[in-house]
């Protein structure tokens, strides 16, 4: 198997700052196109878990858009053959008590015919 084709992680790491960005500016519409319109998709969050596109969607219209802002502190993207990837990351953002918040996030990227989607992803923060 090819691991980190060049190719398929530079797509990958053009892709992903899209992402970041429509998570800050809780751009709704760009984070939920960019997920696998399908029942098996997932992501498990700080505190849900939500399976298939609609339970997604549903939950970033229902959240609040105060406080999304965060820094990446470390950003890994690890491809598999050229149509799947994992995007994996530390970040930190200000708690609204002024502590600093530290978290995780794990995606699994694959390459679908109507471009790359995520299909699983995974939120956590560290105590």
């Amino acid at each position: 198997m090819l691991i980190n084709d060049a190719k398929t992680v530079a797509e990958l790491q053009e892709l992903y700052p899209q992402y970041e960005r429509a998570l800050v500016d809780n751009d709704v519409d760009t984070l939920t196109k960019m997920f696998w319109a399908a029942p098996q998709v997932m992501r498990f969050g700080v505190s849900e878990n939500l399976y298939g596109l609609e339970e997604l969607e549903a939950f970033r219209r229902g959240r609040s858009a105060v406080g999304l802002a965060r820094e990446v502190k470390r950003l890994d993207i690890v491809a598999f053959g050229e149509d799947v990837g994992s995007v994996t990351l530390e970040f930190e953002r200000n708690g609204a008590d002024g502590r600093i918040i530290r978290g995780r996030q794990s995606q699994m990227w694959v390459r679908m015919p109507e471009g790359w989607r995520i299909v699983a992803a995974h939120v956590s923060l560290l105590p």
